[in-house]
């Protein structure tokens, strides 16, 4: 029997692309816009027993991160962006401090390649959490928890069902849902906009919840600039939806690592060409890459992701100009033309 299809959105929230009913559901399930993705364990399987042909490749390989200490920047009050690794960061608009996808910890299957640019007890004064999606490298409980008691005032936003996961670690949290192309309520005095969007991923955390909470990513609307965070993604044809929904991109924050073997990553994440193609789509002005040299995540070596991309960039095959930051290093985005 084929599972019956709905479609869901936050009916409190504007829905900005028009025509656009909600997320759609297959059963209970989300789907990447029309199609159902439900990864297979006989792919995990294959992946296991398949021999890395860059096996020792990766193995020689000790590439990691520069790191250095951005303690002062998230101190102050200056309108910065701060790559904390893997796909967390810090950005500041207008004296209001935003954080994305914190996993401030090395946890069980997910070890930490570098450290962290600051201490955790120095992210404080973060206004709001943008959670993109709840695999375990992007929604750390450790991170939430800690966050949420050093920063009392702190607000969530993320996607249609997140908030029950939320405030199972932290009863209380103030969590505002969004389904994709939504943007969420701010209040008036805001001085930027942000909005939720559309990415190719899926979600589980356990062996029952498989699709059962959105995955997205994030547009932030300045005054002057449009800042896109894609958050976890395969290639699609979302970034082309996004780029005719808003225009061109100032800045794009960018996966470019996890993509080997194919098989099994293919639908889950972009690789390096794939991400300059999805940052060319979205005409961005400045790439930052992400979501690489923090964890150990899949087969290809821990320096080729950012070795791919920057040969991509030098072979005028990026129509923006690229930015890779060591982490902790203090990028001031408002200089950026």
């Amino acid at each position: 029997m084929s599972a019956s299809i709905s479609h869901l959105r936050n009916e409190a929230l504007a829905t900005v692309r028009a025509g656009y009913s909600g997320n759609k559901l297959f059963g209970d399930e989300f789907a990447n816009g029309e199609a159902l993705f439900k990864p297979r364990f006989g792919t995990l399987l294959k992946w296991q027993l398949t021999a890395n042909p860059q096996k020792e490749e990766k193995k020689r390989d000790a590439w990691a991160p520069a790191v250095v200490d951005c303690t002062a920047a998230v101190e102050s009050k200056e309108d910065v962006l701060i790559w904390l690794g893997h796909s967390s960061f810090l950005l500041r608009i207008a004296g209001v401090t935003l954080l994305f996808d914190p996993v401030l910890y090395s946890s069980l299957g997910l070890r930490r390649r570098h450290a962290l640019p600051c201490l955790p007890e120095d992210l404080t004064g973060i206004d709001l959490l943008l959670l993109s999606h709840g695999h375990r490298d992007h929604l750390d409980k450790d991170s939430i928890r800690f966050l949420a008691n050093e920063n009392p005032g702190l607000r969530v936003l993320s996607s249609l069902r997140m908030a029950p996961l939320l405030r199972g670690m932290v009863p209380g949290l103030a969590v505002q849902e969004a389904g994709w192309w939504q943007q969420y309520d701010l209040g008036p005095a805001s001085p930027f906009e942000i909005y939720y969007l559309p990415a190719s991923h899926w979600h589980r955390r356990g062996l029952a919840d498989l699709n059962q909470v959105l995955w997205g990513s994030f547009l932030i609307k300045t005054a002057d600039k449009l800042i896109y965070f894609a958050g976890d993604t395969s290639y699609g044809d979302h970034f082309e939806q996004i780029e005719r929904q808003f225009g061109p991109l100032d800045i794009v924050l960018m996966p470019i690592g996890a993509y080997k073997p194919a098989f099994m990553m293919a639908k889950s994440h972009v690789n390096p060409h794939e991400a300059a193609k999805a940052a060319n789509v979205l005409r961005a002005g400045h790439l930052v890459p992400m979501h690489y040299g923090t964890f150990d995540l899949s087969d290809e070596p821990a320096s080729e992701p950012l070795r791919q991309l920057t040969e991509v960039a030098a072979g005028g095959m990026l129509r923006g100009e690229l930015h890779a930051p060591a982490v902790g290093e203090v990028l001031r985005w408002r200089e950026w033309e």
